[in-house]
């Protein structure tokens, strides 16, 4: 078969031929792979900086997408960690790591969507007690994570979203999406009195927002959650001692082992069906799988997702 193949750390994978994957028992079956995404967290597992990188080469990348079984079902799925991911033609597919799509529903959409949505829809279901009618700001909101934490804030019933941001124009377009207002990272102020934030940013950004808010915060002592998701602007952030002391701030992170993968799972059907449905704006470009190396390239760039299709 072929596949996007990482022989090192410091370089875009190749699409090359490589060894079909076998089933080493019942709980394993070898599915066709139809699209997945290429996001972010498939980016760190192939340059190696992801949290779980083991450092393993040779490596095919691709945490996630949408595969057809033997049965001829699509299937989304999300793997452990392997060293034979999604992009690829084939590949192999735990059992309890997947669920049924419906047979109408576009398979280029779900995977462009399911990874940069789920992290929200995620964070918000099972990290903290969200409640329909609370507020909302998004850091790094005008990235393709951020834009559908926006739509699935709203789509939770969140009461008013605050989308923050540096790009103005970018953050214009949010408003389109459900923002009720949208900040450059300077004007956080403006958001102090939210019930939760979601950062995709963390690093300086993060803690220089944390005092800003905080120090604007009508009551400090009404609870604040700050859900970290991302590190794009660093790994990590000056979090200022006082800003602990001196208000009800509860920090969580949410992502790969903060949360048990039976609960991503059971929350994704609920998440398919508002995709499916068209309930979520989703920007999503096919690209060959043949072509890996050019969307490598153009992925960072792209205001739409990359979806790599053998």
């Amino acid at each position: 078969m072929h596949a996007a193949v990482v022989t090192a750390f410091d370089g875009p994978p190749r699409y090359q031929e490589f060894p079909d994957p076998h089933a080493r028992s019942d709980d394993e079956q070898v599915v066709e792979v139809v699209a997945a995404g290429l996001h972010p967290r498939v980016r760190s597992q192939a340059d190696g900086s992801h949290y779980t990188s083991t450092d393993e080469l040779p490596l095919i990348p691709g945490i996630d997408g949408v595969v057809r079984g033997p049965d001829d079902r699509l299937r989304y799925v999300i793997l452990e960690d392997t060293t034979r991911g999604t992009l690829a033609e084939r590949t192999l597919l735990p059992r309890g790591r997947s669920i049924e799509l419906p047979a109408a529903v576009d398979p280029v959409r779900v995977a462009a969507a399911m990874n940069p949505a789920m992290s929200s829809w995620v964070a918000l279901r099972r990290r903290i007690d969200f409640r329909p009618g609370q507020s909302v700001a998004i850091l790094g909101a005008t990235g393709n994570a951020g834009r559908m934490a926006v739509q699935v804030a709203k789509w939770l019933g969140a009461a008013a979203v605050i989308g923050a941001g540096r790009d103005i124009t970018a953050l214009e377009e949010l408003r389109h999406l459900g923002a009720d207002e949208v900040v450059t990272l300077d004007q956080l102020g403006h958001a102090a009195n939210v019930d939760v934030v979601i950062d995709y940013l963390w690093g300086e950004p993060a803690g220089t927002a944390m005092v800003d808010m905080i120090t604007a915060r009508a009551e400090r002592s009404r609870p604040i959650s700050w859900i970290q998701i991302g590190s794009v602007a660093g790994p990590t952030a000056p979090i200022a001692s006082a800003a602990l002391r001196a208000s009800c701030l509860q920090v969580v992170g949410s992502g790969i082992g903060s949360v048990p993968g039976r609960d991503w799972l059971d929350e994704l059907p609920q998440l398919v069906a508002a995709i499916a449905a068209g309930e979520l704006d989703v920007r999503a470009r096919a690209v060959p799988l043949a072509d890996v190396e050019e969307a490598w390239a153009d992925a960072g760039d792209s205001r739409d997702r990359i979806v790599l299709v053998p």
